[in-house]
């Protein structure tokens, strides 16, 4: 976060302490003509560490939560085209639940998101050896990542909307990662609906950082997501083998039924006889997209029908992975005993390759000392009449 937007928070919550403020259900908060942020207790870990929930609402009723357990993203409330709200994002009510049985639901990945093969890397020629909590395979940053720590929270409102700065520090070797990591992620629900996440990390030693979020979302607000029409902007995937790992060729989908180009139902050709689609059990894919990294641009515009939401997602990553909730078995009730069923939610993840440091062809993630990583997300929401 920049000096001025520090001083702007600092001086919104002096304010608040000057002149008070109430809610119906949250005794503390900052409101200004932008929008409103607020916060109450999530609940406990088992250790006794305190969780907070921060619900920041913009000037035109759009709403979001988010807890310190994570930087999780528990609820997010989006107009359809009648001007109704309605819930987009999966999730649960209660921190117990998501430390309990969570499918990395709403939460901010890392220090690695995706997959590194064999929990395994190279850097500077020293090797180092990760968590293995998927399969072989090391994903979303161990056993312990970023999704299953609290997060240190400051609140503010700019003329931009409510913001919610959340920081957390990554010892050295935690996971298995070298060098001491300090991270930053903002979170902004801004005047044009959208939530937009900028993360920043420093480390004191040679390392990787892949840094995404993870909401799994449904337009609709319920039922699967086939019928929801997704627009890819991307000439080319990074094929995977049995175990998601990326092959190093960037292929072109021409032909392919991973091709979104033209927005196309989700459900259309899921079910096609494809060895992409056998081995990620549906979509779960990262694509090339069609912009240089680090410039903000678009990755994905999705569609649903009966509600008229639109959802884009842009983003400063080279790549955006595709996943249409495969793993999802129907088991899982989430808020209000809400039931999530196959295939019941998507994901939209901006990122750098999965497996980059064990491919050289691919966009680097090493992060040295006095280089600052960056990273930013906007996920954006709009209604088609």
């Amino acid at each position: 976060m920049t000096k001025s937007l520090t001083s702007i928070l600092s001086c919104a919550a002096l304010a608040v302490l000057a002149t008070g403020c109430s809610h119906t259900y949250m005794s503390q908060g900052i409101t200004h003509p932008a929008g409103k942020i607020f916060v109450s207790q999530h609940g406990k870990l088992s250790d006794g560490t305190p969780v907070q929930l921060y619900t920041l609402r913009n000037s035109r009723g759009m709403e979001a939560r988010i807890s310190t357990y994570g930087g999780t993203v528990t609820h997010l409330f989006a107009p359809d085209r009648s001007g109704n709200f309605g819930d987009v994002v999966l999730g649960y009510n209660t921190v117990r639940q998501y430390v309990s049985n969570s499918p990395y639901f709403g939460c901010l990945v890392g220090r690695y998101g995706n997959r590194i093969a064999n929990g395994q890397f190279t850097l500077d020629g020293k090797a180092y050896q990760l968590a293995k909590n998927n399969g072989v395979n090391s994903l979303h940053g161990g056993v312990r990542g970023f999704d299953k720590v609290v997060w240190k929270a400051t609140p503010g409102v700019t003329t931009n909307g409510p913001v919610l700065e959340l920081t957390y520090v990554s010892v050295d070797g935690e996971e298995g990662y070298p060098g001491l990591l300090t991270v930053k992620a903002v979170y902004t629900l801004t005047r044009n609906n959208e939530l937009r996440l900028d993360y920043a990390a420093k480390s004191d030693k040679p390392t990787v950082v892949n840094l995404t979020q993870h909401s799994y979302f449904n337009l609709a607000g319920s039922g699967d997501i086939l019928g929801h029409e997704m627009m890819i902007n991307a000439d080319k995937f990074t094929p995977v083998s049995e175990s998601l790992i990326p092959t190093g060729e960037l292929r072109p989908l021409d032909g392919s039924p991973l091709d979104f180009r033209t927005p196309t139902l989700i459900g259309v050709r899921i079910a096609q006889k494809d060895q992409q689609l056998t081995y990620g059990k549906g979509y779960d894919h990262n694509y090339v997209v069609n912009k240089p990294a680090g410039e903000l641009g678009l990755a994905a515009r999705v569609y649903e029908p009966s509600t008229g939401r639109v959802l884009e997602v842009l983003s400063t990553e080279p790549g955006v992975q595709f996943y249409s909730g495969n793993f999802l078995d129907g088991t899982i009730y989430g808020k209000e005993m809400h039931h999530y069923p196959f295939r019941g939610g998507f994901c939209l993840e901006p990122q750098h390759f999965p497996d980059s440091p064990n491919q050289a062809s691919f966009p680097s993630t090493v992060l040295r000392p006095g280089e600052e990583y960056k990273n930013t997300i906007i996920q954006r929401f709009s209604v088609r009449k």
